[in-house]
């Protein structure tokens, strides 16, 4: 057992909430740095047009849970995904 200051951080997205995550040692996760990299699989699956938005974590409780992609800044802040329909 390793002991340490461990933030996991996380991200899912898509139909079936496909799920991808790393553990970073020592510092939490910067929100925009996760949401450029939330966005860059978004792209890689072709989708022409969605929104990613950086929210507390209070403010995430009025969302869908389907729609949080990302858990960052030790967990004080969620990010929230929508495919847009233009």
């Amino acid at each position: 057992m390793h002991s340490g200051n461990y933030t996991h951080e996380t991200f899912c997205f898509g139909g079936h909430l496909r799920c991808l995550g790393h553990v970073a040692v020592a510092a939490p996760k910067d929100c925009e740095e996760l949401r450029k990299e939330i966005e860059v699989n978004i792209q890689a699956k072709a989708i022409p047009s969605y929104t990613l938005e950086i929210i507390t974590a209070e403010e995430a409780k009025n969302h869908d849970s389907a729609m949080i992609v990302g858990s960052c800044e030790n967990g004080t802040k969620r990010i929230i995904y929508q495919k847009n329909n233009d």
